[in-house]
């Protein structure tokens, strides 16, 4: 019982005490002190004594046991019965013996996955003030009625399991959540999917120390359950179910992805708190068909961190420091090493390189090479020059396995899958030993890869070795279903396998295969690779789903430029995110070398802006970038999208599409900020265009003035201009009027979701009603108008002769307004006329209005938005 007091404390129970009964249970502890002589506390104290105060005072003055069995009989004399039934399950044991055996169950987790070398390696102290955001998110507040839902989000690898076992540790030390959670139970997603089905009491009692696990007791207090669920991205969970579908009964059997939807959906014990880790594109993914309250961005090792690292494991720090420094040149291998464990093999695999004689800068030449170096001297002992017949089977084992879970969704595998790819249960030990396999669960014989970019290196290795139709299994598809597989990201699992096959096609690691397996490896797959991209070339809806990050990494990979010149001028489109300094590089480094490209559309977000150590570099791969805009000489469509352009990022733009290109007619801005706008339009003025869209890009009254003294010129072009969600004042209405009463090529305006309102439309109409208009179509959603803007448009129509489109979805208007709007397009001579409305945004009688006008009218063509 005193341990019960110790480790959960008295305070939470007080708490669950109304304030009347507060007050009642103080009474009753002045009465007690008075009545039975008791060591006497304060009762000025007592009286101003907050729960946690008078917890404390308690716990103070009266042996733990003693303050007990005071506290139990005030309960009962104010009724409060249910936490007497709580505090006795508790005394039970229940929850401590939950907490002793996750804590010993975590220990030995890691040990099961790491070497004791790795531990040593990432050896980190738990620290308090590393959970503070946890602490405050998930925090008792009784003003808050709905249960907290958490997302973890970062790359794979990068710490989010190692953040949830801590935490885990840290709450069972007591150092967060000390009376927020009764339990907290891990579901990985990779394990939980190996089931197939399961009710949520089946998981719950898998991590029970028992084969009973007290169920009832568990789900008595749902809001005092955390469930953490990791890597969701392994789990395809069904969001879409209709929430009839979804079932509340946590003893119910059924498929687990369901199941966790049944979770993620809140249909099941809605009360309970979630914390989910996933990968970025998976969040974007499902965000918006989960509610959640708070989303934490795990980034992986600081560098800091990583040279502590480095340190622990090289012993004369002056080579630490030669080494870690060849590392921190390398872009990607620096990303890499944000993982802790890859860290960590990066690190040992250089030092056992170093000690042999061999020459580390050769090794970090590209990530495939470490990965390869790594994985083939872990099956050569010491004193071994070559690998043993033994050691050839088990890594051609495991890369069958690692190409099987690839192409099945597989991260844990069971013996039966090591034996039907040619790994022997005594091969088993082996793998364990030099790490390239750990062991997950003590009590099944489920096995992972150390990490799952290794699986990916070993999947790319087995189609160097052998064809897809020789793999024991069908799931194991063609290398160029793969590569059409990865470069349209069509499995978010899939992050490097593309770029190793890649990888290992340089001559470098075509001599350690050969090396490696004893015998010549087959030029064929480079031949399959080549012959993929000429598919792509052949076919432009293809080009426009293919990721072009993931293709400029796998021939960054490559590093082979007569290859890169070739597959580079088979494309010509690309669309590319760059979302760090690496990604800046890489695209860089393959688009300086295109010359076929008609198209090109990409974002780099606050990068061309980066403050600290990068900015010289960054302009440098820019210039490269923005090269592609001479050397292709027919490019046609330029898009940028969530783009910062600092004055500088944006002279190389200019420099590179002023005077110099005059084929380029589509140009599309979103959400891109410049330094100085006057210079955008002056850039506008040099090219050709027919097409220009700067949605979501934010345009004061001056911008638009600038803009619409280019639209004015004769010689401009332009016949489509969007300025959807620019942020539009009242002054800019006067100045787009005058472009649609002078200028003669614009054909179409989308201003929609700026703030125009009736008075705005007035404006532009009084342009639209001259005889010698010229635009087709006027795109007006959301732009806060109401049923009085509609004796404007009927004007309008009554006078314009070529407006045959209107759009009006997402605006205020009304049955009267649509009547006189209607009866307008009754005069109109158009073919048809399209007119965009959402029919649910009105009542039944308006709705019934519509439909019968678009029956009676065959020119009339009503778009029905959602």
């Amino acid at each position: 019982m005193a341990s019960f007091f110790s480790d959960f404390g008295l305070m939470w129970y007080l708490e669950e005490l109304k304030k009347k009964e507060f007050v009642k249970f103080k009474e009753f502890l002045k009465q007690e002190i008075l009545q039975l002589g008791m060591k006497r506390v304060s009762w000025t104290e007592v009286k101003k004594a907050s729960r946690q105060d008078l917890a404390n005072l308690l716990l103070k003055h009266y042996e733990e046991k003693q303050a007990w069995d005071m506290t139990f009989r005030f309960f009962q004399m104010i009724n409060r019965k249910d936490l007497i039934e709580r505090a006795k399950r508790e005394i039970d044991g229940y929850q401590k013996l939950y907490r002793v055996h996750l804590k010993t169950k975590l220990t030995h987790d890691n040990s099961r996955v790491f070497h004791m070398s790795i531990q040593d390696f990432l050896k980190e102290e738990i620290n308090e003030n590393d959970y503070d955001c946890f602490e405050n998110i998930f925090q008792s507040n009784r003003s808050e009625s709905k249960p907290q839902v958490m997302f973890l989000s970062g790359v794979a690898g990068t710490g989010k399991t190692l953040t949830l076992k801590r935490l885990m540790l840290a709450w069972i030390e007591g150092l967060v959540f000390p009376h927020k959670f009764s339990y907290i139970f891990y579901f990985c997603c990779q394990e939980v999917k190996q089931l197939k089905t399961a009710s949520l009491a089946e998981l719950i009692s898998r991590e029970w120390p028992s084969p009973s696990a007290p169920i009832d007791e568990i789900l008595s207090e749902p809001e005092k359950l955390l469930f953490i669920i990791d890597s969701l991205e392994g789990m395809e969970c069904d969001l879409f179910k209709r929430e009839s579908e979804l079932c509340d009964n946590c003893m119910e059997k059924q498929p687990v992805n369901l199941l966790l939807s049944c979770l993620l959906r809140r249909k099941m014990l809605p009360e309970s708190s979630l914390l989910i880790s996933t990968t970025p594109e998976n969040f974007e993914k499902i965000s918006n068909m989960i509610e959640y309250t708070h989303v934490k961005k795990i980034t992986g090792l600081k560098e800091s961190n990583m040279k502590v690292c480095f340190h622990r494991l090289f012993q004369d720090r002056d080579i630490a420091r030669e080494v870690f420094s060849l590392v921190r040149e390398n872009e990607q291998l620096f990303v890499i090493c944000q993982v802790p464990v890859l860290c960590w093999m990066v690190a040992t695999c250089l030092k056992e390189q170093i000690e042999k004689g061999k020459d580390p800068v050769s090794i970090c030449r590209r990530t495939t090479s470490l990965y390869t170096t790594h994985i083939f001297s872990l099956f050569i002992p010491q004193s071994a020059h070559s690998p043993s017949k033994k050691s050839q089977d088990q890594l051609q084992g495991l890369c069958s396995l690692a190409a099987e879970g690839m192409w099945t969704d597989t991260f844990v595998f069971d013996e039966e899958a090591l034996r039907r790819n040619g790994i022997m249960d005594s091969d088993i030990s082996t793998l364990l030993d030099i790490g390239l396999l750990a062991n997950i669960r003590e009590s099944e014989n489920s096995y992972v890869f150390l990490h799952p970019s290794i699986q990916e290196v070993c999947a790319a290795i087995f189609y160097l070795l052998k064809s897809h139709m020789d793999h024991p299994t069908q799931d194991v598809k063609s290398i160029e279903t793969l590569m059409f597989t990865f470069l349209k990201k069509v499995n978010v699992q899939w992050n490097f396998w593309g770029c190793f096959i890649f990888g290992l096609l340089h001559e470098s690691e075509q001599k350690k295969l050969e090396a490696f397996f004893g015998h010549q490896i087959s030029q064929e797959v480079k031949h399959l690779l080549y012959q993929c991209l000429e598919t792509i070339s052949d076919n432009a809806e293809l080009q426009e789903q293919i990721d072009g990050m993931k293709l400029f990494y796998c021939l960054f990979e490559m590093e082979d430029v007569a290859f890169l010149v070739q597959a580079m001028n088979c494309v010509e489109q690309i669309n590319f995110v760059a979302k760090n300094y690496s990604d800046i590089i890489v695209a860089a480094y393959c688009l300086k070398h295109c010359s076929t490209l008609k198209k090109l559309s990409f974002s780099t977000r606050n990068l061309l802006n980066e403050e600290q150590g990068y900015r010289e570099k960054l302009l440098t791969g820019w210039e490269h970038i923005c090269s592609v805009l001479l050397s292709s000489k027919d490019i046609q469509e330029l898009q940028l999208k969530d783009t910062y352009l600092n004055e500088a990022a944006f002279s190389v733009l200019y420099n590179n599409l002023a005077f110099h290109n005059s084929t380029l007619n589509v140009l599309v801005a979103n959400n891109v900020f410049l330094c100085e706008k006057y210079f955008f339009f002056e850039l506008i003025r040099y090219c050709n265009l027919l097409y220009l869209d700067l949605s979501l890009t934010f345009l004061s009254h001056s911008d638009v003035k600038l803009l619409c003294d280019v639209l004015n010129q004769a010689e401009c072009n332009i016949e489509k201009l969007v300025l959807a969600n620019c942020s539009l004042s009242e002054k800019c209405w006067d100045y787009l009027s005058e472009v649609l009463r002078r200028n003669k090529t614009l054909s179409h305006l989308d201003i929609s979701s700026n703030d125009l309102k009736d008075e705005g439309l007035k404006v532009l109409c009084g342009a639209l009603t001259l005889p010698d208009s010229v635009l087709n179509s006027l795109w007006l959603d959301a732009c806060e108008l109401t049923g009085a803007c509609c004796e404007d448009l009927a004007s309008s129509l009554t006078h314009c002769k070529t407006l045959w489109a209107i759009n009006l979805m997402k605006n205020d208007l009304d049955y009267s307004g649509l009547v006189v709007l209607c009866e307008a397009l009754k005069q109109q001579t158009c073919p048809t006329y399209a007119l965009g409305l959402r029919i649910t945004d009105f009542d039944t009688e308006t709705q019934a209005f519509l439909v019968a006008e678009e029956e009676k009218n065959p020119c009339l063509n009503i778009i029905s938005g959602v």
